[in-house]
């Protein structure tokens, strides 16, 4: 199994971007989706997680309303769409998989790379 993120990058306080990830060697135990974030010295931070087919979607209060997930699975892809971005959403965002979305909340067992998003006031 491999997760590739890429769509970080620099956007002005209020702007949008969107986050992919690329997921292959899709199994059982990728049936579920997420995304987290993480700064220098925090705990990586739990933000939003799904099924492939939509089904229970969740998201963290500090992103509810702001960003959405999404899942394309003929392109094996998710996507974390983010809008109204704040300074305190810079960190690097990381792509995560496991067997339901409760178990990608709890941290899954499968990791991209990350990806950097700087939000400049």
């Amino acid at each position: 199994v491999q997760l590739v993120e890429s769509g970080g990058g620099l956007v002005q306080v209020g702007g949008s971007l969107r986050l992919s990830c690329v997921i292959s060697g899709r199994t059982f135990s990728t049936a579920a989706v997420g995304w987290f974030r993480q700064t220098p010295g925090k705990e990586r931070e739990f933000l939003a997680t799904s099924t492939w087919s939509g089904a229970g979607r969740s998201y963290a209060n500090s992103v509810r309303g702001r960003f959405t997930i999404s899942t394309d699975n003929p392109r094996n892809t998710v996507y974390l769409q983010m809008n109204n971005l704040r300074p305190d959403d810079t960190a690097v965002y990381y792509c995560n998989a496991g067997t339901t979305p409760a178990a990608v909340q709890r941290r899954g067992p499968y990791w991209g790379q990350g990806t950097q998003v700087t939000v400049s006031s």
